[in-house]
């Protein structure tokens, strides 16, 4: 009926299945995300803390001290290979002449030859690798005169002898090259930590800048807390010492045995002279600069000042800090006497000359000059007394 067929809903065609419109939306879901996560930025690593950064200055500082001694010791082992190769070459030289001479005598002998008109066999000689084998091959040496077999006999050692002498030139020739390129490879070491070390700092804001400085100001105070409380234990031990010697002296004028002095007598009285020295040197070198590699007068790296400040009291000390701290008397920290060598770090790359009071002098790092500055400023490897 016409009527009916007007209330007809029509038919639709979109599908009411639940299943198919939930895939479908997660579907896109999935698809979204992905996008997203394709287009996001990677996190930047965290910014590190002034902390960290002061830390990290530290370390490359120390490892440029440890590439500074290897430097050291590279520069001393190409200075003295140098020296070894110009001697040699010298002695070459030298012995070269002197083969020429025995030549020229050799020569003399085959000219007379040929006048007497037997060039051949003499003459020969002149031209051979060995002439006291040709003689030998040829039977010609029970035909020549004494005179003549010790012209042969001394050209034939002088020959061998700048053979040697030109082998060992060669061969240390060698050395020095090898010698050479360490000292280039650890040269490009210390500039390159000096130069991470710089590039770190350079990058500080003026605020970070400013927390670095408060930081190093609390690390000094520290350092200087921990210097005076060893001044007042050395006060007390001097005063302590000063009452055994009056106490002695009171002892001896009462005809009474007396106990010897502690850390008294010649041997404590030479040292005491040597470090004042040592120490009077030290002294007038504050204010030059730290150069890495250098011994003065004009700078010093750390080695190289209590090298030359020691010199100065009559004592020689190897060039580095790993030799250094193998050479005289182990001491305790507690037993510093004024002059003795304080190492620092695992790696012993740092030395400073112990002034007393808990204090040292010693050329820090590069940008600094050498200075007054606490031993606790730096962790303490050990000390010796070097004379």
């Amino acid at each position: 009926m016409p009527v009916l067929a007007s209330h007809r809903k029509p038919r639709s065609t979109r599908s009411h299945s639940p299943a198919v419109g939930v895939t479908t939306a997660a579907l896109a879901g999935v698809t979204l995300l992905t996008t997203q996560s394709a287009q996001a930025t990677p996190a930047a690593p965290p910014k590190p803390t002034v902390e960290e950064i002061q830390k990290k200055v530290d370390d490359l500082y120390r490892q440029a001290g440890t590439a500074t001694q290897e430097y050291n010791r590279a520069k001393e082992t190409t200075d003295q290979q140098r020296r070894k190769v110009d001697g040699l070459l010298d002695d070459v030289a030298k012995r070269t002449d002197e083969i020429n001479e025995s030549r020229r005598a050799l020569g003399s002998y085959a000219a007379a030859q040929y006048r007497a008109g037997a060039v051949g066999p003499t003459a020969a000689l002149i031209f051979a690798d060995s002439p006291q084998s040709y003689f030998d091959q040829t039977h010609l040496m029970d035909r020549l005169t004494e005179r003549q077999r010790s012209a042969v006999t001394d050209y034939e050692g002088k020959r061998l002898a700048a053979a040697k002498q030109r082998a060992e030139a060669t061969k240390s020739l060698e050395t020095l090259t090898e010698s050479q390129a360490t000292l280039r490879t650890t040269k490009q070491t210390v500039q390159r930590k000096l130069g991470e070390a710089r590039t770190l700092l350079a990058r500080l804001t003026a605020e970070e800048k400013a927390r670095l400085e408060e930081l190093e100001r609390k690390r000094q105070a520290e350092a200087r807390r921990k210097a005076e409380a060893q001044a007042k234990a050395e006060a007390e031990a001097r005063a302590a010492e000063a009452e055994r010697r009056r106490q002695a002296e009171a002892a001896q004028e009462q005809q009474q045995p007396a106990q010897p002095p502690a850390n008294g007598g010649s041997s404590g009285s030479t040292y005491a002279a040597k470090a004042e020295k040592a120490l009077s040197f030290a002294r007038a070198q504050i204010g030059k600069p730290y150069v890495w590699g250098a011994t003065g007068p004009s700078s010093y790296d750390c080695s190289g000042l209590t090298q030359a400040a020691w010199k100065a009291a009559g004592v020689d000390l190897p060039r580095t800090t790993w030799d250094q701290v193998e050479v005289g008397t182990r001491v305790a920290t507690a037993d510093l006497l004024p002059g003795d060598l304080v190492f620092f770090y695992d790696d012993i790359s740092h030395v400073g000359l112990y002034i007393g009071g808990g204090k040292m002098i010693h050329a820090p790092k590069p940008g600094a000059n050498v200075r007054e500055e606490s031993i606790y400023y730096m962790p303490i490897y050990g000390s010796i007394r070097p004379a």
